[in-house]
């Protein structure tokens, strides 16, 4: 947490330096920076920040000032280098590797610390660089390709363990890949520069992670073709997953067996990889089935190319040199990370360090990262060319358990969208058609026009001056038709569920509507995007380019789940990931369409959005998308239907929206947090049947004003805000819930702080505009403590809120406020401040009286006005509905069983099992859990586990009923097993907090 007090520069060894000194040594001294245009624009970014640096030393990285020196200095270059269009080539060769290690910082720690560097000095970078700063910027897209290489230099490192054991030439010595040593042996470097050589050349704006493990297999494939075979450690003849023509092994069948890749990619991929290897390395290829060369015997050379000296000790050397030559060439003026750190020993630059909650993982040097596991089935691998052997692991020809990993979990849905959906057919269905034409009119036209310009807007060919490759537009084009077959997949399940609820075809309404269309490409798209791990094209890039908004999105994708049963569990839960993110932050945000409705829902409300200008602005028309995208899609006549009716409001909200979604987020939240306890419990929680009028979608897209066709007497804003609401108050029992549990409180306090929230949200609801519904819960736990008298620290509940699944560090250091409304200390305009301040400052008046009923006897003070209440913006909205009890959820997993000890219970699904456990191999699994030892039987496990909760306790064998003292159980007893006893519960005002301070 950032401390709100000025305090002096640190003094240098018991100088006087300042800092502005030694920001201009460090540039000149540590850095080869001689351009004098980018000294200049630096040295103004860092005299226009440093009083923010010098305000927030403690949230920067662990709170010394030296360390926050370095932090501040390392953005402020990076910021710079990344945003100047004219540079001199001194500043263009600077790196952001020789600006960490100048600065003594790993890149894990870097982008951790990044994004809130960005909160910070946003409002200087836009006045210095512009309002598109952060599009020019692109940390995330950064942040997001490091954490691809990451993984994929993982699972090489895992492969070429698995398939190679290198022998030292000066003492036959054998050596493993995973040791120092053998991340040095001139194969495994050999392999990862030409990988580096694809994704430079050949995957120039595809970096996606399913392409790029497509190159990683078709560089295993050339070194398995090249590398002599007397170092390999594996034999073709005695695996499952080897493919065998005859008696010979289809090499590539083999590996895209192993891998999960496509056949067709992964001979597409090494034909590019090949001829870098003719271009670069000036090698002639031949024809393996030509030469049959003694290293491919008893594998089936037909299509393969052959290199002959490529793995040569003579010629060897020197292939490296140009490959290290021809990255640093390509990459010269990029400014980005030198990709070759992933196979240097011990580079200081992958330090120690996690991303996102430890989704991303290094300790000491880049030999011995590790990747924490996606929840996902278990696999059973008789392989010795398994991709990782566990270290349980039976030299027997044993079964080797793996957990999925981030690239195979990505390969596995990439398989589905490969095998179920790319079959289908690329325009509707009969079955949809039947519905298309049975609309006041035929809108099958329409409906194929719309789909062909926004997927194009999505997944843009190159133009002209677009500097694309052949491959970049093939997989543009692939992308488009994924999406657009499942779109049409599920466009018509909806509409048969909308027909069997309305008893008739004609489905006008929602055909029609302009915007509920273009959510379902959005949804579409995202899993498309989500399926391969784009880079380039991260959430909420659909929402930009198809004009729509979060809370549009938010209508769709609960129905999107439900009528796609084929879709991956790996989906499921990122579509759950991707609502939790609406509902938290991003739906709140300006420019959402939910305050179009919210006015008409909650007229008090209006004058407070038109003053903050969080109204959406009008969605764009499709011709208007398809001239910004440069989309051509023939000779088809604009939909001038639709868009008359768009201007008449007829198909969307009083002002339909277009946003950019600017703000920066952490990019493992978006794309690898799919094991995430609570998101499974919210899941599990959409899941439920919903009670939703029967005609939802309908009344979701129609007009905020129009009445709810599904009767009641609400307007379809009213509707569309009591499910939002309803969703809302749904995830924060989730959220609050489990905070109750991590504290230990009671349930009473449970109760109170879900009371309280619901009550913020009926009749406080401007406290969440521009927020994150976590920043409004912490600070009901702490408002609920007060008024409880119970002795819970800010630092105690931020403390235990950093180990919530959803945690991120943004929620309690940036809160934003807006001062002109308070006029508090001569602060005027918005502003982000720490979530102390904010629930001194704007918390605790507006909810003072919200609370004081929460106390015992609070119903009988609520007559009294205070003043807090006459000033409120808010007051009690007509509509709001009252506050329910704590709902009653589901039974989730992983469930604590101990609470001295770490043990969960997760209940095993049928269907899981079955896909797990083949019948000749049930006899090796405990399906109560991973086993405790090899082979043990299951009984023998719960015996472990029973005496490891049982501990030391002792158990009585019979009840003796004769003493008064044994085995009775009281009703205080009870009381006190259910409340934890933390203090009286007696009514007082919430004080404010002095001078307390969260850790940062």
């Amino acid at each position: 947490m950032a401390e709100l007090k000025k305090i002096s520069s640190p003094e240098d060894g018991g100088g006087t330096t300042s800092i502005e000194a030694r920001f201009a040594q460090f540039c000149k001294n540590d850095l080869p920076l001689v351009d004098d245009n980018f000294l200049t624009q630096a040295t103004k970014l860092f005299n226009e920040s440093k009083n923010l640096l010098m305000t927030n030393f403690s949230a920067v990285g662990t709170g010394t000032p030296d360390e926050a020196e370095r932090y501040w200095f390392a953005f402020v270059l990076y910021s710079v280098r990344r945003l100047s269009e004219n540079g001199a080539p001194a500043e263009k060769g600077l790196s952001l590797c020789q600006i960490l290690k100048a600065a003594r910082l790993n890149v894990f720690d870097f982008y951790k610390e990044l994004h809130q560097f960005l909160i910070k000095v946003g409002s200087i970078l836009n006045n210095l660089y512009g309002g598109d700063w952060e599009k020019r910027l692109k940390a995330k897209e950064s942040q997001t390709n490091f954490v691809h290489l990451t993984v994929l230099s993982k699972k090489y490192e895992r492969a070429f363990r698995e398939f190679f054991s290198i022998a030292d030439g000066n003492n036959d010595k054998q050596l493993v890949v995973a040791n120092t040593s053998g991340c040095e042996s001139d194969y495994y470097r050999f392999g990862w520069l030409l990988f580096l050589a694809l994704r430079v050349h050949v995957f120039s704006l595809c970096k996606d992670l399913v392409t790029c493990t497509h190159g990683l297999v078709s560089v295993l494939a050339i070194l398995l073709i090249h590398v002599p075979a007397r170092f390999r450690n594996f034999n073709v003849s005695d695996s499952e997953h080897i493919v065998m023509k005859g008696d010979k092994v289809d090499l590539l069948a083999s590996l895209c067996n192993m891998y999960e890749t496509s056949e067709d990619e992964l001979k597409k991929t090494m034909e590019k990889a090949n001829s870098l290897i003719a271009d670069i390395l000036s090698k002639k290829p031949c024809l393996a089935s030509e030469r049959k060369p003694e290293n491919l015997e008893n594998i089936i050379t037909d299509g393969l190319i052959y290199f002959e000296d490529l793995m040569d000790e003579s010629s060897l050397s020197s292939s490296l040199v140009l490959l290290e030559t021809d990255y640093d060439a390509a990459n010269k003026n990029v400014g980005e990370l030198d990709e070759r750190i992933f196979i240097n020993e011990n580079d200081s630059l992958l330090g120690s360090g996690s991303l996102s909650g430890g989704a991303v993982t290094t300790n000491g040097g880049g030999a011995k990262r590790k990747l924490d596991v996606i929840s996902s089935p278990t696999k059973t691998l008789t392989s010795p060319l398994s991709p990782y052997r566990s270290p349980a692991s039976h030299s027997n020809g044993g079964i080797y358990k793996i957990a999925a990993t981030p690239v195979s979990t990505a390969m596995t849905t990439a398989k589905w969208l490969r095998t179920v959906i790319a079959p289908l057919p690329s325009k509707p269905s009969a079955d949809l058609e039947r519905f298309l034409s049975s609309c006041d009119r035929d809108v099958t036209a329409d409906v194929t026009r719309r789909a062909q310009i926004i997927l194009e807007a999505i997944f843009p060919s190159s133009g002209p001056g677009q500097n694309a490759s052949l491959m970049d537009n093939m997989w543009a084009q692939h992308r488009r038709m994924e999406a657009m077959k499942l779109y049409f997949r599920v466009l018509q399940a909806m509409c048969t569920a909308e027909s069997q609820i309305l008893h008739a075809n004609n489905l006008t309404s929602l055909l029609t509507n302009e915007r509920f269309h273009r959510c379902m490409l959005a949804c579409s798209a995202e899993l498309v995007l989500a399926t391969h791990k784009t880079v380039t094209m991260l959430f909420p890039t659909v929402l930009e380019r198809t004009g729509i908004t979060a809370f549009d999105l938010s209508k769709v994708i609960e129905s999107f789940i439900r009528h796609e049963e084929s879709l991956p569990r790996e989906l499921r839960r990122h579509l759950n990931s991707l609502e939790e993110r609406l509902l938290e932050s991003m739906v709140w945000e300006k420019g959402s369409s939910m305050y179009n409705s919210l006015i008409v829902a909650r007229s008090t409300l209006s004058t407070e959005i038109s003053r903050l200008g969080l109204l959406a602005e009008p969605m764009p028309s499709l011709d208007a998308i398809a001239m910004h995208f440069d989309v051509s899609c023939g000779a088809s006549p604009p939909m001038q239907s639709l868009l008359k009716n768009e201007k008449q409001g007829q198909n969307g909200d009083i002002c339909s929206p277009k946003r950019l979604c600017t703000e920066y987020r952490s990019v493992l939240v978006e794309r690898n947090s799919f094991t995430s306890p609570v998101k499974d419990r919210f899941l599990a929680l959409n899941n439920l049947k919903p009670k939703i009028p029967p005609p939802f979608l309908q009344s979701a897209f129609a007009s905020p004003t129009r009445p709810n066709p599904g009767g009641g007497g609400e307007t379809c804003a009213e509707t569309a805000v009591n499910v939002f609401f309803s969703k809302i108050v749904k995830l924060a029992a989730v959220r609050i819930n489990g905070m109750v549990e991590r504290l230990q409180l009671s349930q009473q306090i449970r109760e109170s702080v879900y009371c309280l929230f619901q009550k913020i949200l009926g009749q406080r609801t401007t406290l969440f505009f521009n927020r994150h519904i976590d920043q409004i819960i912490l600070c009901c736990f702490y408002g609920v403590a007060k008024i409880s008298q119970l002795n819970l620290t800010f630092k105690e509940i931020i403390s235990n809120y950093r180990k919530q699944p959803q945690c991120k560090p943004q929620v309690f250091r940036s809160v934003y406020v807006d001062w002109t409304a308070q006029r508090r200390n001569g602060k005027n305009g918005p502003d982000h401040i720490d979530i102390i301040t904010f629930y001194n400052e704007i918390f605790v008046p507006a909810v003072k009286p919200l609370l004081v009923e929460l106390a015992p006897g609070g119903s009988t003070q609520t007559t009294s006005q205070s003043p807090e209440t006459k000033n409120n913006i808010d007051g009690p909205c007509p509509a709001s509905p009252k506050p329910s009890p704590f709902p009653s959820l589901p039974d989730m997993s992983p469930k604590k069983v101990s609470a001295a000890h770490n043990v969960y219970v997760s209940p095993l699904r049928s269907s899981k099992m079955d896909a797990l456990i083949s019948h000749s191999s049930k006899s090796y699994y405990a399906c109560v859990g991973e086993s405790t030892h090899a082979y043990q039987s299951p009984s023998k496990d719960l015996t472990a586990i029973n005496n490891r909760l049982n501990g030391s306790r002792k158990l009585r064998g019979t009840l003796n009923f004769d003493d008064v003292d044994v085995g009775l159980v009281t009703d205080s007893m009870v009381a006190k097993s259910l409340y934890v006893q933390n203090g009286s519960c007696s009514s007082s005002p919430p004080m404010p907090v002095k001078s307390e301070q969260p850790d940062s």
